[in-house]
């Protein structure tokens, strides 16, 4: 269903050429940066192309990422709605692997009033964001209603758990992260991108590819800000829990506490704060 294709090109790390100073020695070295590349992400159906996005991202897991980003936007619903999902081989050779096609299963190409929102919207719009909020509600989005615990012990753990799994950033130094985790605390899946929002699709497109939504019994950690943004995945995931190492927005913890998202920011062993619906969180 899903052509894989070689997605080790252009690759996740780059190497490059620098100068290293130290105090007063100044010495030519080699280092890895993590590569970022566009992607272009098209969908096709009953004869028509369109691009709906293209997003700057670290190459590797292109179709999930292509995946996770439609099914956060309603495009998608289920695994089913997709022939399959490939790389473009009517560009140049050179752009082949920043170009996804993602054929539907559908006659016709979907109206894409969620991808036209998606796009006007600004992280300086409050007004914006309050709309979307309702635009969730109208795709039908409910309020998560579960009943899934995490002791303190084990949301403490994850951030050291999420770094010794993250092997892209351990060569760069230069990636954002989401990860998946049981409710007992194991690692199921994590992926990296230069965007905290790629990586994150990501992740989300490899449930959806695997057949593993809705990620009721799950928690999810990512690595910088929680962004309304991102709740806004989490949510579509059906992911009860989500933590942060940092902040979350204001429009964020809104988002969670209207939707049930239990949300933890500044998840930094030992410590973290808790913004919404607090009792899943188990402290003794």
């Amino acid at each position: 269903m899903f052509e894989r294709g070689d997605e080790t090109r252009p690759g996740s790390s780059t190497s490059t050429r620098l100068i290293a100073v130290d105090g007063g020695d100044a010495r030519p070295r080699f280092d890895r940066l993590a590569t970022e590349e566009p992607l272009e992400i098209r969908l096709r159906a009953g004869g028509e192309t369109r691009t709906v996005g293209v997003t700057m991202r670290t190459p590797g897991a292109d179709f999930e990422l292509a995946a996770g980003f439609l099914y956060g936007e309603g495009i998608l619903e289920r695994t089913d709605d997709v022939l399959g999902i490939s790389y473009c081989v009517d560009v140049p050779i050179e752009q082949q692997y920043n170009t996804v096609n993602v054929d539907l299963a559908r006659r016709d190409l979907p109206v894409l009033d969620s991808l036209e929102r998606h796009f006007t919207v600004t992280s300086a719009c409050g007004v914006c964001g309050k709309a979307n909020m309702e635009a969730l509600r109208l795709r039908g989005l409910a309020p998560i209603a579960s009943d899934a615990e995490v002791a303190r012990a084990k949301i403490v753990s994850l951030p050291a758990r999420l770094r010794a799994a993250q092997g892209i950033f351990e060569n760069t130094g230069g990636l954002h992260a989401a990860a998946l985790f049981s409710l007992s605390g194991d690692v199921i899946a994590v992926r990296e991108d230069v965007g905290r929002h790629n990586a994150m699709d990501k992740l989300v497109g490899w449930a959806f590819m695997n057949r593993k939504l809705p990620l009721a019994e799950h928690v999810v950690l990512v690595s910088g800000r929680s962004s309304y943004e991102l709740v806004q995945k989490t949510l579509a995931a059906r992911v009860p829990i989500m933590c942060s190492v940092s902040a979350p927005s204001s429009l964020a913890v809104d988002l969670a506490r209207e939707f049930g998202i239990t949300l933890v920011g500044f998840l930094r062993e030992p410590r973290f704060n808790i913004y919404a619906h607090e009792l899943r969180i188990k402290m003794t």
